[in-house]
Parts: structure tokens; C-alpha cells; sequence
């Protein structure tokens, strides 16, 4: 140490005498950063690229002082410049590896590693490796996207903590919706504050709800707070979560799903768009598709490993693409309609909505009457376009004013409910493919 200190001293001496050699004073960066000494590196890097601002190595000395520093958002800054260009250097990319695992994205970190020790076998570092699940006993061609396959004999999941949320919202969070929250509580919320009951008459805790109705309802968010208001983990499944090019893989990463959501109990796991992944399979022209529906058939079921404890939600706008055989009891066993929130559901999301904001006194009631048929984005759109416009008038005036039930209305007038396209839609499945009444409760809601 003491030689390494030696020599920086040496090197500040130098500079005195030739302060704009760029080599120099890029050589007494890289001393400094290999000391420990990051806010002076950061001092000499930014000195040298004052003087040369495109030269690819003292930026990437920069960002190096900057990530050590903790300074990550200003590292990602340059990295990610870098990560575009075909000609980045490795060290580029396994930094850039390094910073996206500090975000959470594994799965990207592994894919930027893979390509950094691609380019230069040379700078593999195991430790790092091993933090992203590629050790020397699973080679990396085992790695899929930051998850590793599973082996024959190994019972224990690969658990990618980067996908478990703790929603920090609740029921009271969510205007309206009552008969929805009724039938979570059945499932999950009661089971689990009286677990005696439910044990007395054989009830586990957990099972299916599938949510189908217009967009913009709440759907999603319900489902959030659905894990806020009972403190669990919350697993929220887009269909690029699953599907895979190679065969075998989206089954793969189906079950490593529902591994991390049972492991993790209690556990409220969320598909999104679940139509996407659980169509009509007589829609179907290749078999993949089809073997990732039975796949999901058989997760939903528990035939290997029990799903008790695991509230599985599921959204869709479009119930009437769904493949059957979800609908069956045990596994989708109650199918609710979300609708637009009625004239009390109104008044309780706009005061949501509403909650912060400078306001007047205002007549949520009146509100409520304007906006008929208005889904929950419908009235956060309006909110926003309120504020939209008190602020283009305090930007004239310079005074900022209060939002006024008038505001309101006004913003509801210049928009349009985006539920009346689905309905349109929706009317003609419930009165001519309705046979097992699946969709009364969208006739009943149009008053048919």
C-alpha cells in the first residue's frame, strides 16, 4: 500500500509540471480507484475528459468512480450510452451487468454478463457469477434469462427474488368494487385471521378468481391491494414472463412461477391479460401453444405440489377468448364482473383521486352524476385534465388556485366513457353465447 501511495504521490508531482497530459493524469485515476480513493479518481477522470471528452476509457474509469461511490443512476448514464454502440468494450457491458443486478433485473444482468465474457473470456469474475445463479457446477448454457433450468434430482426452485412485490396499497385504497373485496376475503383474507374456522369445515386457504370486465376498471390494482391488505407477496405474470422461443421453456418458466409463489405463502399471484396465455385452444394452430395450457391446467390443479396458500387472480377484457376448462371449479371457481364503478364507487375513487391536491369544497356527489358509465381511469383522467388546466392558468396568472367541482365537471365534459366499446362488444356474447349464463351479470348491468 505504501508503494501504491508512493506512486500517486509521484504522479500529482508530475501533473504540476505537465497538467494537460491526458495519459498521466488518467494513469493517477486508475491508481487512485485502485486505492479506494473514488472522489479523487472521480476528480481526476472528469479533469481528463475535460480535456478529451470522447475518449472511451476515461469515461469508463468515470462511471467505475461513480458505481463505487454508489452513484449509480450517474454510472447507468454512461454505461447504457456505451451498451448501444457495437464497439463497446467488455468491461462495458460487465459493469452495466453489475448495475442492472443492483436494480433487480437479474435477468438482463445475466444476459449482459454472458455477452461481456463472450467478448473476453479474461474478465470472468465467479463471485459475481454466483450472485447470478451461474456457477461452475451450472454451466451458463443452463442459464435462461436469469433463471436456471431445472436439474433432474433437485427439488429446491430456483427463487428469483427481483419479481416479489410488497404492494404497500390496501382495500381502503380502492373505491367501490365491494362484492369483488367480498368474495377475496372468502378466499384468503378471512382464512388466514380465522384459521380454525376454516380448518373446522375442511376450507383451505387460497384458490382461483378470475376478473373479466371493461378496461380501465381497476382490475389490476384490485389485485395489488388485494397483497396489501393482507401483508403478502405479490407476483404480478405478463405473458413475456412465460413465453420462450424454445420449446419446453415457457412450461418451464410457467412452473417456476407458480414454485416462487407457493414457496413464498401466503402468496397472491396475478396474470394479467390471462387470455393471452389461456386461450381457446380450439383457436390454437400449434401444439406449443397448447402444451403451455395444459401446463397451466396442471399448475392450477396442484397435481405435484399443493397451492394452498396461493390466491391465484387473473384479469381479462376479453372472457369470451378463454379456454373452458379454466372455468371449472377448482381452479377458476369464481368468475366476477368487474363493471364501472356505480355512483357511490364514483364519488369514493374521486375523492382518491382528489386526496392531496389543492381543493375547493367540492361536490363529489355532483361529480359523480356527470361521469355515468366512466370506468376508474376514465376519472383519473378527468382529475388529470383538471389539473392540467389549473396549471396552464397558474402558468398566466402566477398565482396557483385550488381545484373547483366546476373544473371537474367541466373536464368530464370534454371526455368520453371508454367502456361503451366494450360493452358494444360485450352485449352480443352475452345474449347469443350465453348458454351456461356466464355472462348475466353483464345483461343485468345493461338492464337487458
Amino acid at each position: 500500500m505504501t508503494t501504491s501511495h508512493d506512486t500517486v504521490r509521484a504522479l500529482r508531482e508530475a501533473l504540476k509540471l505537465s497538467p494537460d497530459n491526458i495519459p498521466l493524469r488518467q494513469h493517477l485515476a486508475e491508481m487512485l480507484l485502485s486505492v479506494g480513493q473514488f472522489e479523487e479518481s472521480e476528480q481526476e477522470y472528469r479533469q481528463a475528459l475535460a480535456l478529451k471528452p470522447e475518449q472511451t476509457e476515461l469515461k469508463l474509469g468515470l462511471a467505475k468512480a461513480f458505481y463505487q461511490q454508489g452513484k449509480h443512476s450517474q454510472a447507468l448514464v454512461i454505461v447504457e450510452d456505451f451498451v448501444k454502440r457495437s464497439d463497446s468494450p467488455p468491461l462495458a457491458y460487465l459493469l452495466h451487468a453489475r448495475l442492472l443486478l443492483n436494480s433487480g433485473a437479474v435477468k438482463q444482468a445475466v444476459n449482459q454478463y454472458r455477452h461481456a465474457i463472450a467478448l473476453d473470456p479474461a474478465i470472468a469474475d465467479l463471485d459475481f457469477a454466483m450472485l447470478l445463479g451461474i456457477t461452475d457446477e451450472v454451466n451458463t448454457s443452463n442459464v435462461v434469462n436469469g433463471k436456471i433450468r431445472s436439474i433432474v434430482g433437485d427439488d429446491t426452485p430456483f427463487l428469483d427474488d427481483s419479481i416479489l412485490e410488497r404492494p404497500e396499497i390496501s382495500f381502503q385504497d380502492v373505491g367501490g368494487m365491494d362484492a369483488v373485496k367480498d368474495e377475496i376475503r372468502l378466499k384468503i383474507i378471512y382464512p388466514l385471521s380465522q384459521p380454525e374456522l376454516y380448518k373446522a369445515y375442511g376450507k383451505t386457504i387460497g384458490g382461483g378468481i378470475l376478473l373479466y370486465g371493461p378496461p380501465g376498471c381497476g382490475k389490476t390494482y384490485l389485485a395489488r391491494a388485494t397483497a396489501g391488505e393482507i401483508n403478502s407477496c405479490f407476483i404480478s405474470v405478463g405473458i413475456n414472463d412465460v413465453l420462450d422461443m424454445w420449446l419446453g421453456n415457457s412450461e418451464r418458466n410457467l412452473h417456476e412461477i407458480f414454485e416462487q409463489a407457493r414457496y413464498n405463502q401466503p402468496c397472491v399471484l396475478f396474470f394479467d391479460e390471462v387470455d393471452a396465455l389461456a386461450a381457446n385452444r380450439t383457436d390454437l394452430r400449434q401444439s406449443s401453444s397448447r402444451m403451455v395450457i395444459n401446463q397451466f391446467l396442471s399448475e392450477l390443479d396442484g397435481v405435484k405440489s399443493s397451492n394452498e396458500g396461493v390466491l391465484i387472480l387473473a384479469a381479462t377484457n376479453a372472457p369470451w377468448h378463454l379456454d373452458s376448462a379454466f372455468r371449472r371449479p377448482g381452479r377458476f371457481d369464481r368468475i366476477l364482473f368487474v363493471p364501472p364503478p356505480d355512483a357511490s364507487a364514483r364519488v369514493a375513487t374521486l375523492r382518491l383521486l382528489c386526496h392531496g391536491k389543492p381543493l375547493q369544497e367540492i361536490d363529489y356527489e355532483h361529480v359523480s352524476k356527470k361521469t355515468d358509465n366512466f370506468s376508474g381511469a376514465d376519472l383519473k383522467a378527468v382529475v388529470d385534465v383538471a389539473v392540467e388546466r389549473k396549471l396552464q392558468e397558474a402558468m398566466k396568472i402566477g398565482i396557483p388556485k385550488p381545484l373547483s367541482t366546476k373544473d371537474l365537471v367541466s373536464a368530464a365534459a370534454s371526455l368520453k366513457p371508454s367502456t361503451k366499446e366494450w360493452f358494444a362488444t360485450a352485449r352480443n356474447y352475452a345474449l347469443y353465447a350465453n348458454e351456461g349464463g356466464l355472462y348475466d351479470d353483464i345483461l343485468k348491468y345493461l338492464k337487458i
